[in-house]
Protein backbone atom coordinates (compact mmCIF):
# COMPACT_ATOMS: atom_id res chain seq x y z
CA UNK A 1 0.00 0.00 0.00
CA UNK A 2 2.79 2.41 0.93
CA UNK A 3 4.74 1.63 -2.26
CA UNK A 4 1.65 2.28 -4.37
CA UNK A 5 0.99 5.59 -2.60
CA UNK A 6 4.59 6.67 -3.20
CA UNK A 7 4.32 5.82 -6.91
CA UNK A 8 1.17 7.92 -7.18
CA UNK A 9 2.74 10.87 -5.36
CA UNK A 10 5.95 10.63 -7.40
CA UNK A 11 4.15 10.38 -10.75
CA UNK A 12 4.16 14.17 -11.45
CA UNK A 13 7.90 14.41 -10.73
CA UNK A 14 8.63 11.33 -12.83
CA UNK A 15 6.60 12.67 -15.77
CA UNK A 16 8.26 16.08 -15.47
CA UNK A 17 11.70 14.48 -15.73
CA UNK A 18 10.61 12.30 -18.68
CA UNK A 19 9.19 15.27 -20.58
CA UNK A 20 12.22 17.46 -19.82
CA UNK A 21 14.68 14.88 -21.13
CA UNK A 22 12.50 14.19 -24.18
CA UNK A 23 12.52 17.88 -25.10
CA UNK A 24 16.33 17.92 -25.08
CA UNK A 25 16.76 14.50 -26.70
CA UNK A 26 14.44 15.38 -29.59
CA UNK A 27 15.91 18.80 -30.27
CA UNK A 28 12.95 20.85 -29.04
CA UNK A 29 15.24 22.55 -26.52
CA UNK A 30 18.62 23.68 -27.76
CA UNK A 31 21.75 21.86 -26.66
CA UNK A 32 25.17 23.51 -26.92
CA UNK A 33 28.59 21.89 -27.16
CA UNK A 34 32.09 23.32 -26.71
CA UNK A 35 34.90 23.75 -29.20
CA UNK A 36 37.26 22.11 -26.70
CA UNK A 37 36.75 18.76 -24.92
CA UNK A 38 34.59 18.82 -21.80
CA UNK A 39 34.52 16.14 -19.12
CA UNK A 40 31.45 16.03 -16.88
CA UNK A 41 31.59 14.46 -13.41
CA UNK A 42 28.02 14.03 -12.15
CA UNK A 43 25.49 11.73 -10.56
CA UNK A 44 21.77 10.95 -10.51
CA UNK A 45 21.46 11.13 -6.72
CA UNK A 46 21.42 14.11 -4.38
CA UNK A 47 24.85 14.62 -2.84
CA UNK A 48 27.29 12.33 -1.13
CA UNK A 49 28.72 10.39 -4.09
CA UNK A 50 32.11 12.15 -4.06
CA UNK A 51 31.96 14.47 -7.09
CA UNK A 52 34.66 16.85 -5.83
CA UNK A 53 37.36 14.21 -5.06
CA UNK A 54 36.61 12.54 -8.40
CA UNK A 55 36.88 15.89 -10.16
CA UNK A 56 40.27 16.27 -8.48
CA UNK A 57 41.21 12.78 -9.67
CA UNK A 58 40.38 13.77 -13.26
CA UNK A 59 42.54 16.89 -12.91
CA UNK A 60 45.44 14.77 -11.56
CA UNK A 61 45.02 12.39 -14.50
CA UNK A 62 45.20 15.27 -16.99
CA UNK A 63 48.19 16.87 -15.27
CA UNK A 64 49.98 13.51 -15.26
CA UNK A 65 49.45 12.87 -18.98
CA UNK A 66 51.83 13.81 -21.77
CA UNK A 67 48.91 15.24 -23.75
CA UNK A 68 47.59 17.73 -21.21
CA UNK A 69 50.19 18.54 -18.54
CA UNK A 70 51.22 21.76 -20.28
CA UNK A 71 47.73 22.81 -21.41
CA UNK A 72 45.33 25.27 -19.76
CA UNK A 73 43.04 23.03 -17.73
CA UNK A 74 39.88 24.57 -16.28
CA UNK A 75 37.31 23.34 -13.75
CA UNK A 76 33.83 24.85 -13.92
CA UNK A 77 31.43 24.45 -11.00
CA UNK A 78 28.19 26.03 -9.89
CA UNK A 79 29.69 27.15 -6.61
CA UNK A 80 26.94 25.98 -4.26
CA UNK A 81 25.94 28.44 -1.50
CA UNK A 82 28.34 31.20 -2.59
CA UNK A 83 27.29 34.82 -2.11
CA UNK A 84 28.82 36.00 -5.40
CA UNK A 85 26.81 35.96 -8.61
CA UNK A 86 27.41 35.24 -12.28
CA UNK A 87 30.76 34.09 -13.63
CA UNK A 88 33.68 34.27 -11.22
CA UNK A 89 37.25 33.09 -11.53
CA UNK A 90 38.41 31.67 -8.19
CA UNK A 91 41.75 32.58 -6.67
CA UNK A 92 43.48 31.02 -3.64
CA UNK A 93 43.00 34.29 -1.75
CA UNK A 94 39.20 34.16 -2.11
CA UNK A 95 36.86 33.04 0.67
CA UNK A 96 34.44 30.12 0.65
CA UNK A 97 31.55 32.57 0.94
CA UNK A 98 32.63 34.18 -2.30
CA UNK A 99 33.69 31.06 -4.19
CA UNK A 100 31.84 28.15 -2.64
CA UNK A 101 33.75 25.65 -0.50
CA UNK A 102 34.34 22.97 -3.15
CA UNK A 103 35.68 25.24 -5.93
CA UNK A 104 38.00 26.90 -3.41
CA UNK A 105 39.21 23.48 -2.25
CA UNK A 106 40.02 22.50 -5.85
CA UNK A 107 41.88 25.78 -6.41
CA UNK A 108 43.95 25.27 -3.26
CA UNK A 109 44.79 21.74 -4.40
CA UNK A 110 45.72 22.81 -7.94
CA UNK A 111 46.91 26.45 -7.93
CA UNK A 112 47.98 26.27 -11.59
CA UNK A 113 44.54 25.16 -12.81
CA UNK A 114 41.84 27.68 -13.71
CA UNK A 115 38.82 27.26 -11.42
CA UNK A 116 35.62 29.14 -12.17
CA UNK A 117 32.01 29.15 -11.05
CA UNK A 118 28.87 29.98 -12.98
CA UNK A 119 25.35 28.70 -12.47
CA UNK A 120 24.83 28.95 -16.25
CA UNK A 121 27.35 26.40 -17.52
CA UNK A 122 27.00 27.41 -21.20
CA UNK A 123 27.85 30.99 -20.26
CA UNK A 124 30.69 29.84 -18.02
CA UNK A 125 32.25 27.75 -20.79
CA UNK A 126 31.91 30.67 -23.21
CA UNK A 127 33.89 32.94 -20.87
CA UNK A 128 36.55 30.26 -20.32
CA UNK A 129 36.97 29.86 -24.07
CA UNK A 130 36.72 33.57 -24.86
CA UNK A 131 38.16 35.36 -21.82
CA UNK A 132 38.33 38.64 -23.73
CA UNK A 133 34.53 38.84 -23.34
CA UNK A 134 35.01 39.38 -19.60
CA UNK A 135 36.24 42.89 -20.39
CA UNK A 136 33.13 43.92 -22.35
CA UNK A 137 30.21 41.57 -21.66
CA UNK A 138 27.39 42.96 -19.57
CA UNK A 139 27.02 39.64 -17.73
CA UNK A 140 30.67 39.89 -16.62
CA UNK A 141 30.33 43.24 -14.87
CA UNK A 142 30.40 41.62 -11.42
CA UNK A 143 33.36 39.36 -12.23
CA UNK A 144 36.07 40.17 -9.68
CA UNK A 145 39.08 38.53 -11.39
CA UNK A 146 38.94 39.03 -15.16
CA UNK A 147 42.50 38.10 -16.15
CA UNK A 148 42.64 34.50 -17.35
CA UNK A 149 43.95 32.43 -20.25
CA UNK A 150 41.80 30.60 -22.76
CA UNK A 151 41.05 27.06 -21.60
CA UNK A 152 42.14 24.04 -23.63
CA UNK A 153 39.92 21.58 -21.75
CA UNK A 154 37.10 22.01 -19.21
CA UNK A 155 36.16 19.66 -16.38
CA UNK A 156 32.52 20.19 -15.39
CA UNK A 157 31.81 19.54 -11.72
CA UNK A 158 28.19 18.38 -11.22
CA UNK A 159 26.70 19.26 -14.62
CA UNK A 160 25.03 15.98 -15.63
CA UNK A 161 21.56 17.44 -15.08
CA UNK A 162 22.49 20.62 -16.97
CA UNK A 163 21.05 19.46 -20.29
CA UNK A 164 21.68 22.71 -22.18
CA UNK A 165 25.36 21.76 -22.39
CA UNK A 166 26.44 18.49 -23.97
CA UNK A 167 29.68 17.23 -22.46
CA UNK A 168 32.09 15.29 -24.62
CA UNK A 169 32.77 12.65 -21.93
CA UNK A 170 30.23 11.94 -19.16
CA UNK A 171 31.20 10.18 -15.94
CA UNK A 172 28.34 9.27 -13.59
CA UNK A 173 29.03 8.36 -9.97
CA UNK A 174 27.00 5.80 -8.01
CA UNK A 175 27.31 5.28 -4.25
CA UNK A 176 28.32 1.71 -3.32
CA UNK A 177 26.11 1.95 -0.24
CA UNK A 178 23.03 3.08 -2.19
CA UNK A 179 22.56 1.42 -5.60
CA UNK A 180 19.97 3.16 -7.82
CA UNK A 181 17.79 0.04 -8.01
CA UNK A 182 17.27 0.26 -4.24
CA UNK A 183 16.66 4.01 -4.23
CA UNK A 184 13.67 6.21 -5.08
CA UNK A 185 13.08 9.66 -6.45
CA UNK A 186 13.09 12.63 -4.12
CA UNK A 187 11.59 13.21 -1.59
CA UNK A 188 11.09 9.51 -0.72
CA UNK A 189 14.64 8.66 -1.76
CA UNK A 190 17.77 10.46 -2.91
CA UNK A 191 17.42 10.14 -6.68
CA UNK A 192 17.17 13.51 -8.39
CA UNK A 193 17.13 12.00 -11.86
CA UNK A 194 15.81 8.90 -13.59
CA UNK A 195 17.93 5.72 -13.23
CA UNK A 196 17.78 5.26 -17.00
CA UNK A 197 19.92 8.38 -17.36
CA UNK A 198 22.89 6.17 -16.41
CA UNK A 199 22.96 4.99 -20.02
CA UNK A 200 23.69 8.48 -21.28
CA UNK A 201 27.16 8.30 -19.71
CA UNK A 202 30.45 7.08 -21.13
CA UNK A 203 31.56 5.58 -17.82
CA UNK A 204 29.95 4.70 -14.49
CA UNK A 205 32.06 4.76 -11.34
CA UNK A 206 30.86 3.01 -8.20
CA UNK A 207 32.28 5.10 -5.35
CA UNK A 208 33.03 4.51 -1.65
CA UNK A 209 33.77 0.83 -2.26
CA UNK A 210 35.67 -1.40 0.18
CA UNK A 211 39.41 -1.32 -0.44
CA UNK A 212 39.18 -4.75 -2.12
CA UNK A 213 36.44 -6.45 -4.12
CA UNK A 214 36.47 -9.87 -5.77
CA UNK A 215 35.59 -10.08 -9.47
CA UNK A 216 32.34 -11.85 -8.66
CA UNK A 217 31.29 -8.85 -6.54
CA UNK A 218 31.95 -6.52 -9.46
CA UNK A 219 29.96 -8.80 -11.74
CA UNK A 220 27.07 -8.73 -9.28
CA UNK A 221 27.22 -4.93 -9.17
CA UNK A 222 27.15 -4.79 -12.97
CA UNK A 223 24.07 -7.01 -13.01
CA UNK A 224 22.43 -4.83 -10.36
CA UNK A 225 22.94 -1.76 -12.54
CA UNK A 226 21.64 -3.56 -15.63
CA UNK A 227 24.98 -4.07 -17.40
CA UNK A 228 25.28 -7.37 -19.25
CA UNK A 229 28.42 -9.33 -20.09
CA UNK A 230 30.66 -7.25 -17.83
CA UNK A 231 34.34 -8.16 -18.13
CA UNK A 232 36.51 -7.10 -15.14
CA UNK A 233 39.57 -7.26 -17.40
CA UNK A 234 38.28 -4.64 -19.86
CA UNK A 235 36.01 -2.96 -17.27
CA UNK A 236 33.34 -2.98 -19.95
CA UNK A 237 29.90 -4.44 -20.59
CA UNK A 238 26.68 -3.80 -22.51
CA UNK A 239 23.94 -1.47 -21.32
CA UNK A 240 20.25 -2.46 -21.78
CA UNK A 241 20.35 -0.95 -25.29
CA UNK A 242 23.38 -2.96 -26.37
CA UNK A 243 25.82 -0.05 -26.19
CA UNK A 244 29.28 -0.62 -24.69
CA UNK A 245 29.78 1.13 -21.38
CA UNK A 246 32.67 1.20 -18.91
CA UNK A 247 32.22 0.41 -15.22
CA UNK A 248 34.87 1.21 -12.61
CA UNK A 249 35.15 0.99 -8.82
CA UNK A 250 36.87 3.49 -6.53
CA UNK A 251 37.54 3.76 -2.82
CA UNK A 252 38.21 6.67 -0.47
CA UNK A 253 41.72 7.12 0.88
CA UNK A 254 42.18 9.34 3.94
CA UNK A 255 45.46 11.27 4.03
CA UNK A 256 47.59 12.56 6.90
CA UNK A 257 46.22 15.43 8.97
CA UNK A 258 47.16 18.89 7.74
CA UNK A 259 46.81 22.23 9.56
CA UNK A 260 43.73 24.30 8.71
CA UNK A 261 45.62 27.50 9.57
CA UNK A 262 49.06 27.03 8.02
CA UNK A 263 50.65 30.00 9.81
CA UNK A 264 49.23 29.12 13.22
CA UNK A 265 49.38 25.46 14.21
CA UNK A 266 51.06 23.06 16.59
CA UNK A 267 51.76 19.63 15.08
CA UNK A 268 52.01 18.05 18.54
CA UNK A 269 48.21 17.94 18.72
CA UNK A 270 48.17 15.37 15.90
CA UNK A 271 49.56 12.82 18.36
CA UNK A 272 46.76 13.31 20.86
CA UNK A 273 44.54 10.34 21.70
CA UNK A 274 41.40 12.48 21.78
CA UNK A 275 39.68 14.30 18.93
CA UNK A 276 36.87 16.84 18.59
CA UNK A 277 35.21 16.32 15.20
CA UNK A 278 33.64 19.19 13.21
CA UNK A 279 31.82 18.15 10.05
CA UNK A 280 29.40 19.76 7.61
CA UNK A 281 29.21 17.21 4.79
CA UNK A 282 26.52 14.96 3.33
CA UNK A 283 27.79 11.79 5.03
CA UNK A 284 30.48 11.67 7.71
CA UNK A 285 30.09 8.03 8.80
CA UNK A 286 33.18 6.76 6.88
CA UNK A 287 35.23 9.65 8.28
CA UNK A 288 34.17 8.84 11.85
CA UNK A 289 35.01 5.19 11.29
CA UNK A 290 38.48 6.10 10.01
CA UNK A 291 39.25 8.51 12.84
CA UNK A 292 37.98 6.08 15.49
CA UNK A 293 40.89 3.78 14.67
CA UNK A 294 43.37 6.36 16.00
CA UNK A 295 41.36 8.69 18.23
CA UNK A 296 38.67 8.70 20.86
CA UNK A 297 36.06 11.14 19.49
CA UNK A 298 35.10 13.05 22.63
CA UNK A 299 32.78 15.54 20.91
CA UNK A 300 31.17 15.74 17.48
CA UNK A 301 29.79 18.97 16.01
CA UNK A 302 27.64 17.77 13.10
CA UNK A 303 26.27 20.39 10.68
CA UNK A 304 24.39 20.27 7.40
CA UNK A 305 26.24 20.03 4.09
CA UNK A 306 27.91 23.32 3.02
CA UNK A 307 27.17 24.83 6.45
CA UNK A 308 28.26 28.45 6.84
CA UNK A 309 29.98 28.67 10.23
CA UNK A 310 28.84 31.52 12.45
CA UNK A 311 30.53 33.21 15.41
CA UNK A 312 28.25 31.17 17.70
CA UNK A 313 29.51 27.94 16.09
CA UNK A 314 33.12 29.04 16.59
CA UNK A 315 32.43 29.84 20.27
CA UNK A 316 30.91 26.38 20.79
CA UNK A 317 33.87 24.63 19.13
CA UNK A 318 36.35 26.79 21.08
CA UNK A 319 34.49 25.95 24.31
CA UNK A 320 34.83 22.23 23.61
CA UNK A 321 38.53 22.73 22.84
CA UNK A 322 38.96 24.32 26.29
CA UNK A 323 37.08 21.45 27.96
CA UNK A 324 39.45 18.93 26.33
CA UNK A 325 42.71 20.93 26.27
CA UNK A 326 44.85 18.13 24.86
CA UNK A 327 42.41 17.08 22.11
CA UNK A 328 43.03 17.80 18.44
CA UNK A 329 40.16 19.42 16.52
CA UNK A 330 39.63 17.53 13.27
CA UNK A 331 37.53 18.61 10.30
CA UNK A 332 37.13 17.87 6.60
CA UNK A 333 39.06 19.60 3.85
CA UNK A 334 35.78 21.04 2.55
CA UNK A 335 34.83 22.41 5.98
CA UNK A 336 38.26 23.95 6.39
CA UNK A 337 37.62 26.24 3.40
CA UNK A 338 34.71 27.79 5.32
CA UNK A 339 36.35 27.76 8.72
CA UNK A 340 39.36 29.70 7.42
CA UNK A 341 37.00 32.46 6.31
CA UNK A 342 35.49 32.87 9.77
CA UNK A 343 36.40 35.96 11.74
CA UNK A 344 37.74 35.86 15.29
CA UNK A 345 38.82 32.22 15.41
CA UNK A 346 40.81 32.15 18.67
CA UNK A 347 44.51 31.46 18.24
CA UNK A 348 44.25 28.65 20.79
CA UNK A 349 41.72 26.95 18.49
CA UNK A 350 43.76 27.62 15.35
CA UNK A 351 46.75 25.86 16.91
CA UNK A 352 44.89 22.57 17.30
CA UNK A 353 42.61 22.58 14.21
CA UNK A 354 43.57 20.09 11.48
CA UNK A 355 41.87 18.87 8.31
CA UNK A 356 41.72 15.30 7.01
CA UNK A 357 42.21 15.46 3.22
CA UNK A 358 40.76 12.66 1.11
CA UNK A 359 41.40 11.40 -2.36
CA UNK A 360 39.89 8.62 -4.41
CA UNK A 361 41.65 5.87 -6.28
CA UNK A 362 40.70 2.77 -8.20
CA UNK A 363 40.71 -0.64 -6.55
CA UNK A 364 43.64 -1.79 -8.66
CA UNK A 365 46.44 -0.42 -10.82
CA UNK A 366 44.87 -2.25 -13.77
CA UNK A 367 41.54 -0.45 -13.33
CA UNK A 368 43.33 2.89 -13.13
CA UNK A 369 45.24 2.13 -16.34
CA UNK A 370 42.05 1.16 -18.19
CA UNK A 371 40.30 4.31 -17.01
CA UNK A 372 43.22 6.54 -18.03
CA UNK A 373 43.44 4.87 -21.45
CA UNK A 374 39.68 5.20 -21.94
CA UNK A 375 39.52 8.87 -20.96
CA UNK A 376 42.74 10.04 -22.62
CA UNK A 377 42.06 7.94 -25.72
CA UNK A 378 38.65 9.56 -26.11
CA UNK A 379 40.22 13.01 -25.79
CA UNK A 380 42.67 12.13 -28.58
CA UNK A 381 39.74 11.14 -30.78
CA UNK A 382 38.18 14.53 -30.09
CA UNK A 383 41.37 16.17 -31.35
CA UNK A 384 41.36 14.07 -34.54
CA UNK A 385 37.72 14.90 -35.27
CA UNK A 386 38.31 18.66 -34.91
CA UNK A 387 41.30 18.83 -37.24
Amino acid sequence: MRAMLERILLAPYYLTLKIRHALYDNGVKKVYSCEVPTICVGNIAAGGTGKTPHTEMIVRTLLGSSDWWDKNIAVLSRGHKRNSSGFQQILESDTAKFAGDEPLQIKNRFPGVTVAVDRTRVEGCDFLLHPEKLQTARKARKCAHKELNKSDIIVLDDAFQYRSLKAFFNIVLVDYNRPPCKDRLLPFGRLRDLPERLWHSNAIIVTKCPAYMEDWEKLEWARTLGIKGFDPETCQGDDPHGKKIHLFFTTIEYCHLEPVFKDTHDNRYIYSKKLILVSGIASDTPLKRFLSDSYSIVKHFKFSDHHNYSSVDIKRIAGAARNWPTAVVGTTEKDSQRLRGCKKVPEALQLKMFQIPIQVDFLSDHEREVFNETLLGSLREFGKNTI
